[in-house]
């Protein structure tokens, strides 16, 4: 019995071996890979800042713009530098005041003595020469009841004399300023129907004196780009005391916290370096025959 046993044991052993060896083993499951998301840095907050001296307010006079001359600059100054230029064209002046209030970062006038008081009070830093031209007496063109000449005072004092229609600038520009020595140096206070005080700029004025068929002082630039739109031909021209010189003065930083003094100084530098002089005397020639202004900066 016993002996039965042990046989039914060893074949149960047997079976369970076989059943054992026909299974196959498990497969091994590879492990899932989980990408896991980089985090990105916490990336500080970005703030834009004004473009600091990116511009500038250029004041100056109208002489300036109605002759195309900013026109012809101005893109070259933005295109070499990145600045950018706000220009108010004013009487002198104006544009002097301007400098007195801290409303302008730069200057481009043409009544030097008032110039450099302005600088002397502290209103400017500094005052450079930049180019000249001059001022000439325009009149009805084949019409004029003057004759033409080099004394400026003669013809004053016979516009004077004959009552001939003579429009002022009366606007406190350079152009205005020297005309009214010339009336006070005669002794002279213009006044009546004849003496027509337009308070506006050279090329408003120029046209002015075309329509009332008169008399008017005035930068020779200006006249020269308008000359074929206007029945005015210049009277009197070549008198010493026509000289018209033009400044370029910084205003100083001091008169305001937005006063934009790199940006100033850099345009200052650059109009009279020798580069931007060659350009300001070689302006108008291909087109008048002649430069509408002479550099001359040192």
């Amino acid at each position: 019995m016993k002996k039965r046993s042990l046989i039914y044991l060893l074949l149960l052993l047997v079976t369970l071996s076989l059943i054992a060896g026909c299974s196959k083993p498990a497969e091994e499951v590879a492990p899932v890979e989980v990408e896991t998301p980089e985090l990105e840095a916490p990336q500080e907050e970005v703030v834009e800042k004004p473009a600091d001296g990116t511009e500038i307010i250029l004041s100056t006079t109208t002489s300036t713009q109605d002759s195309g001359l900013l026109d012809y600059l101005l893109p070259i100054f933005t295109q070499e530098t990145g600045v950018t230029v706000k220009t108010i064209a004013v009487g002198t002046g104006n544009a002097l005041q301007m400098g007195r209030d801290g409303e302008a970062d730069v200057l481009l006038v043409h009544a030097k003595p008032d110039e450099l008081k302005l600088v002397e009070e502290g209103h400017g830093t500094l005052r450079h020469d930049v180019m000249y031209n001059d001022f000439v007496l325009v009149g009805p063109k084949g019409g004029s009841d003057l004759a033409k000449g080099n004394d400026i005072k003669a013809a004053f004092t016979e516009i004077n004399e004959k009552g001939l229609v003579f429009v002022s600038r009366g606007d406190d520009s350079g152009t205005h300023k020297k005309e009214l020595k010339f009336w006070s140096d005669l002794d002279l206070v213009p006044s009546g129907e004849w003496y027509v005080e337009a308070g506006a700029g050279m090329g408003d004025v120029l046209k002015i004196a075309d329509e009332k068929m008169g008399y008017t002082m005035t930068d020779r630039a200006t006249y020269l780009a308008m000359k074929d739109d206007l029945g005015l031909e210049v009277v009197v021209e070549g008198d010493e005391s026509l000289f018209n010189q033009y400044g370029v003065i910084p205003v100083n930083p001091d008169k305001g916290d937005m006063i934009n003094e790199l940006g100033a100084l850099e345009f200052t530098n650059w109009i009279i370096s020798d580069k931007v002089q060659a350009l300001i005397g070689e302006f108008g020639v291909d087109k008048y025959g002649e430069g509408l202004f002479i550099p001359n900066a040192k």
